[in-house]
């Protein structure tokens, strides 16, 4: 949660920063960030009604998680990617589908271009949107009856055990790390967010389905993938440094190499609301 929550002081901070908070991390992020169930893509497609031939929206694409799974079924897509790293990795990852345009701008600066799109998707990355103008320009996006798509990777958390191990170290450098995220608290914290684009009055009949997924890291990987989450980005280097440094002894002594992590995964349709 507090990745979503620190988005409000970075909504008042100047495009540039916001642009490239991913880079110093790009290479990790298209490594390591999970990608998204086979069910959960499909289950979006189907409650979104979109055919074959749909266009669709991307909103912060990143290095093309959710895009591929899109693109490998056919869909022609518009994809936005406001960091030069990720754009990079973005277009890499997409090269072999021409049917994908991807377009290093913010949604702030993309050209508006109304009623194009049958979908507009935003695969853990709605929240980077800024709710003042944000959801009336997604909507104006979209064709009438169109679809908004936001797919959730929440964060991967280990074993309760290895969080009350782990705690006195995030009291030590980051104390408001000291949070855990059980399944049911990612679940609400989904909730939350759809309910949001419903609030707006731009969207209607938002439909949730979630699945619990187990991914094992190394050590390594893991203080890695936790390193692309915008709440350890917000922290200086060194202090960030010493925090990994040690969280790595404990785990290791107490755990050894590997960590066994849960989290959900979900995608949230709402359909366009008529004006």
């Amino acid at each position: 949660m507090q990745e979503f929550e620190l988005l409000n002081d970075l909504y008042s901070q100047n495009l540039e920063t916001r642009k490239n908070w991913y880079s110093p991390v790009a290479e990790a992020y298209n490594k390591l960030r999970p990608r998204y169930p086979e069910e959960i893509i499909n289950g979006a497609i189907e409650i979104a009604q979109l055919s074959q031939n749909a266009n669709i929206l991307e909103l912060g694409c990143g290095p093309g998680n959710a895009t591929l799974a899109f693109a490998q079924l056919g869909f022609s897509m518009i994809c936005l990617e406001p960091s030069l790293a990720t754009y990079h990795l973005a277009r890499k990852n997409c090269e072999m589908y021409p049917q994908i345009e991807i377009q290093q701008t913010t949604f702030e600066e993309w050209e508006l271009k109304p009623g194009q799109f049958d979908a507009v998707l935003a695969a853990t990355s709605y929240h980077w949107i800024n709710p003042e103008f944000g959801n009336s320009k997604i909507a104006e996006a979209l064709r009438n009856n169109g679809a908004l798509i936001l797919l959730w990777n929440m964060t991967p958390q280990p074993e309760y055990e290895v969080y009350q191990n782990c705690r006195e170290i995030y009291r030590k450098y980051a104390p408001y790390l000291d949070r855990y995220e059980d399944i049911e608290t990612q679940k609400h914290i989904v909730q939350a967010l759809g309910q949001k684009a419903i609030n707006s009055g731009k969207f209607k009949n938002l439909v949730s389905e979630q699945v619990v997924c187990k991914v094992d890291y190394y050590i390594d990987e893991f203080l890695l993938i936790l390193s692309t989450y915008t709440a350890y980005l917000k922290l200086d280097i060194e202090t960030r440094n010493c925090l990994f440094i040690e969280l790595r002894e404990k785990i290791a002594n107490n755990y050894g190499v590997n960590i066994q992590t849960t989290y959900i995964s979900a995608f949230q349709v709402a359909q366009k609301a008529e004006i």
